[in-house]
């Protein structure tokens, strides 16, 4: 198992922050010469791509309902958000067949270690964790007003400074944790940070998601715009993104993740070595027993980009691996990460 210094000793159950995170937010990197970025809507995505529906047309109304239903979520105590995800991830994991099968199947690639009956369990923590991370994304989104700063603990933010000191722009690499949105009003403290995301056809949804995201980002950037991200690392910004899930075999490399080949995108290392950025990672978690959660950032990886696609994607997979490794529970098993295979490789998800 790969062990990373700056997670040695790490502990998923982190006691609650002695007091209020408090970050001087940081100066806008100077560069006069150059505009300031504006995120730009992707032209391929508002075409053929894009929902047909109105915001406003009667098929929305039921998304509609389900954002009044989460903006009354959003001002529940703490307590009854966890109590709620928790009770809506039992019956999800008992009745959403499909996604429990896609995740027992992940489980059982990633931890052969483990009995059926400990990777069952994990898979139903997996389920409430998060259904827990889609409710208090709520927060931020709905009722940026709460403030939840006492509750986050903040790990290694003096490498992230001394990046962005750089003035080269700076990749920092997440991954789809079951903590999601809620770390938004800490993150954007943490510096100048623009985020990536990816488009979504409902029309509600992608309103509700771009709009709750731009309250504490500047660049709110869909994945496929390139040409944006290349420009806000030109200008020193950080740029979030979380390279972990199966975007099929284009601009892909085959390397291991937790021992199974991956189709590993690549564009992590491009946008590293095209401006120079200094990589970091990003570890987000949830202490439940506390009801707080911790943001960790790595120091920077060294010898990255390499020049070599695969070893990049190798070096990328294990650090992805080790964060995930001090809390598998918390990590998004329900997507079909291993889908792409190499040629001749038999389905990795075809039903017995």
């Amino acid at each position: 198992m790969l062990k990373l210094p700056w997670l040695h000793g790490a502990k998923s159950n982190m006691t609650p922050a002695a007091g209020p995170y408090i970050i001087p937010r940081m100066p806008e990197p100077q560069q006069p010469e150059q505009p300031a970025a504006r995120a730009r809507p992707n032209k391929r995505r508002r075409g053929k791509h894009a929902s047909k529906a109105h915001i406003a047309s009667p098929a929305m109304w039921p998304t509609w309902l389900l954002v009044g239903f989460a903006w009354v979520i959003a001002r529940l105590p703490l307590s009854w958000i966890f109590a709620l995800g928790r009770g809506v991830g039992n019956p999800l994991f008992k009745f959403g067949k499909r996604r429990r099968q896609v995740t027992l199947t992940n489980l059982t690639a990633c931890f052969p270690e483990k009995t059926e009956a400990e990777r069952l369990q994990l898979a139903r923590q997996t389920f409430q964790n998060v259904s827990i991370g889609g409710l208090e994304l709520m927060i931020p989104w709905l009722n940026p007003g709460r403030s939840l700063a006492h509750r986050f603990d903040i790990d290694g933010l003096a490498h992230l400074k001394a990046a962005v000191a750089e003035n080269r722009g700076v990749v920092l690499i997440g991954a789809h944790f079951a903590v999601m949105d809620v770390i938004s009003q800490p993150l954007s403290d943490c510096g100048p940070i623009d985020v990536m995301y990816r488009f979504n056809k409902n029309p509600v949804w992608e309103w509700l998601q771009v709009s709750g995201r731009k309250r504490y980002f500047d660049g709110v950037v869909e994945r496929e715009d390139t040409r944006q991200v290349l420009k806000r690392l030109r200008q020193g910004r950080v740029i979030w993104y979380a390279p972990d899930q199966d975007y099929g075999p284009r601009h892909s490399v085959f390397a291991p993740f937790f021992g199974v080949q991956a189709a590993t995108i690549v564009a992590t290392s491009r946008f590293a070595r095209l401006n120079n950025s200094p990589v970091l990672m990003l570890r987000v978690s949830r202490n439940l027993e506390h009801r707080s959660w911790r943001l960790e950032f790595s120091p920077v990886l060294e010898n990255f980009p390499s020049g070599d696609d695969y070893t990049d994607a190798v070096t990328i997979n294990q650090q992805l691996e080790a964060m995930i490794r001090q809390d598998p529970s918390q990590y998004l098993w329900l997507h079909k990460r291993f889908k792409t295979q190499p040629e001749g490789a038999p389905d990795f998800y075809k039903k017995d």
